[in-house]
């Protein structure tokens, strides 16, 4: 013992200690003295609100999706075959694919099998996985997705949200952050986004889409635009544009089926422009409605300056007035009532009626459209009689919607829009559609006179394939070349023709305008897009129940009254069970005296033994039910 505690070994054991104690002394002062770690919350999930239709019909909502990813080298080499069998059919996929994907990737740290599963695909693997001992080298990765029962319905105006949760077009774009609030510092617990209800009927749409769809078929279109607004409101009713993309497989899509054509496409209308510039000219003063034109087939003029100006007419329509020139759609006429008004005042109605300023539609990337001035180089001295006929300026739909409110509301227009209210999760309403109405555009007296000038249009002008016989309606067609892109100027293949409609006459409710671009064969809007304007018409005042000339009206009182079937009584005799429903006949089997047999559900439509046979003790009553 003497010799272990020697002298030298006690002194490197004690240096030892020493040394020890002073590194516990100088990490404990170094924490002490070392700033804080800040405290790092949890982020936050954000649940994103739901795109419903004007009756709460879901179109787009909240859903979860799950990247599922492996380790290849994890797995042994004698299972990956056993694996991927037992896992590609519920993802989809081939397992010889599954197993050459997997070897190829055999030294990898990770990779991803399939992408965006859907929430019963991950529970069924999950679930495999489980079982199979499999999840030891599976990864799932949970992102936020969207599901869009409708499809492709309205797809354009819904928009569509992606992998990273953000909007990329339409409503859930343009609404992004009331659809999904933005994550702060100071956000405490979940947030939720707010649920947006669109002024579109889902049912109405789906009519009209069908009737979109028939007439693109059959004129061979390339493309299609509809919109449906009310007058008092600009309420959009429906909104179409074809072709359309499936949401739930916007990755497939073609760039044609994004395209969102009444907000982003700008065109020239053609002749269905001829009722604002005429709106113009009456009511400026300059042009009384009785004043008449001849009309030779063509308009004519040299300026001072030895400028030529052209403009052709279909027809040769002799002398006519504002209503003759708009029932007939000429071009001569329109071209010479130009000259009665000076260049700024037309400019100004024009600008009033809202074209070439964006309508604020709650949709993105809104185009405005051009109205040219004095000051553009393209002007000259046939720019303003080709723009009273609508060419040399570009709209879009949405703009023309707007500009038709003017006639329909007397003289006022009303913005349109698309989002009928937004409610939180609970439902409480934090926004209310109102009715953003603008200054005055035209006299009362004006919009009234063009609308009775539409309705004879109607009746025995270029638009009356879109008659409806039994309800008024006011229209206007056109039929525009369209920019030929290759070789510039106008193109002789390509039109885009197009009808506006307003409804009922006396009391308008509903604004309809339908362009179809690129038909092929016949173009003209009398022709193809009248009769479409008719039909779309008709299921709107159906659907909304709109009064027909000559129906029959019912009166009621409201108060519906049901009267509870009186208790069936098994006597003497078997009763009549024919129009009972299943309910009523559950009280019979306690009846232990009697065997029931009840065959099939809903009501009771035939019996054995028929009514009257007198009841005995063990006897089979056997009813059949339908």
């Amino acid at each position: 013992m003497n010799n272990f505690f020697n002298k030298n070994r006690m002194l490197v054991t004690a240096a030892m200690v020493l040394l020890f104690v002073i590194y516990i002394y100088l990490s404990y002062a170094k924490l002490a003295f070392q700033e804080k770690g800040k405290f790092t919350a949890k982020t936050p999930t954000v649940e994103r609100g739901s795109i419903v239709d004007r009756n709460g019909k879901p179109l787009a909502v909240q859903t979860n999706f799950y990247h599922y990813g492996i380790t290849p080298k994890a797995i042994k080499s004698e299972d990956v075959s056993t694996f991927a069998f037992e896992v590609s059919s519920l993802l989809g996929l081939d397992a010889v694919d599954v197993y050459d994907s997997i070897m190829k990737n055999k030294s990898s740290s990770f990779m991803y099998l399939k992408k965006k599963l859907s929430q019963e695909v991950y529970d069924d693997l999950y679930s495999l996985l489980q079982n199979d001992g499999y999840l030891s080298f599976s990864r799932f990765d949970r992102i936020p997705g969207r599901v869009y029962p409708e499809n492709d319905l309205a797809s354009q105006l819904i928009g569509y949200m992606g992998d990273d949760g953000k909007g990329l077009s339409g409503i859930e774009y343009s609404q992004q952050n009331i659809l999904s609030p933005m994550v702060t510092d100071i956000a405490a617990g979940d947030l939720f986004g707010d649920n947006i209800y669109l002024t579109i009927d889902a049912d109405l749409q789906h009519k009209l889409e069908k009737i979109a769809k028939d007439t693109m078929k059959s004129t061979q279109a390339e493309c299609m635009m509809l919109i449906a607004s009310s007058v008092k409101t600009g309420a959009i009713l429906s909104y179409i544009s074809l072709p359309s993309a499936n949401l739930n497989d916007y990755g497939s899509a073609e760039t044609e089926e994004k395209i969102d054509r009444p907000a982003m496409t700008a065109y020239e209308p053609g002749s269905v422009f001829k009722i604002f510039t005429s709106a113009a000219y009456v009511d400026s003063g300059k042009l009384d409605v009785n004043k008449v034109f001849l009309c030779d087939g063509v308009f004519e003029r040299e300026t001072n300056r030895g400028e030529l100006i052209r403009i052709s007419c279909l027809e040769h329509h002799g002398w006519v007035n504002v209503r003759d020139a708009l029932k007939y759609s000429c071009n001569d006429a329109l071209a010479q009532m130009s000259e009665l008004l000076d260049t700024d005042t037309f400019l100004s109605y024009i600008h009033k009626f809202g074209f070439g300023t964006r309508t604020n539609v709650e949709l993105p990337a809104e185009a405005t459209g051009l109205i040219k001035d004095e000051s553009y180089k393209s002007w000259s001295a046939r720019t303003k009689p080709t723009m009273s006929i609508g060419q040399e300026l570009s709209v879009n739909a949405l703009q023309m919607v707007q500009a038709a409110s003017v006639i329909a509301n007397g003289g006022i227009s009303v913005r349109p829009t698309v989002i009928s209210k937004i409610t939180d999760k609970n439902g409480n309403e934090k926004y209310t559609l109102t009715p953003e109405y603008g200054e005055r555009v035209i006299k009362a007296s004006t919009a009234k006179y063009i609308l009775s000038c539409m309705e004879t249009t109607a009746q025995s002008g270029t638009g009356h394939r879109a008659n409806l016989r039994d309800i008024s309606i006011g229209v206007k067609t056109g039929t525009a070349q369209m920019a030929d892109p290759v070789n510039g100027g106008y193109s002789e293949t390509d039109f885009l023709s197009n009808c506006l409609a307003i409804f009922p006459v006396e009391n308008p409710e509903i604004i309809l305008y339908i362009v179809i671009e690129k038909a092929k064969g016949e173009t003209y809007a009398g022709r193809i897009v009248a009769p479409v304007i008719a039909l779309a018409a008709d299921e709107i005042i159906d659907h909304l129940g709109m009064n027909r000339q000559g129906a029959v009206g019912v009166e009621h009182s409201g108060t519906v009254s049901i009267v509870e079937n009186p208790p069936i009584v098994l006597a003497d005799s078997v009763p009549s069970f024919i129009g009972r429903p299943k309910r009523d006949l559950v009280p019979l089997l306690d009846n232990p005296s009697i065997n029931y047999q009840i065959n099939g559900e809903g009501w009771v439509v035939s019996q054995y033994p028929p009514e009257g046979t007198p009841v005995s003790e063990g006897m089979t009553i056997e009813l059949y039910l339908e």
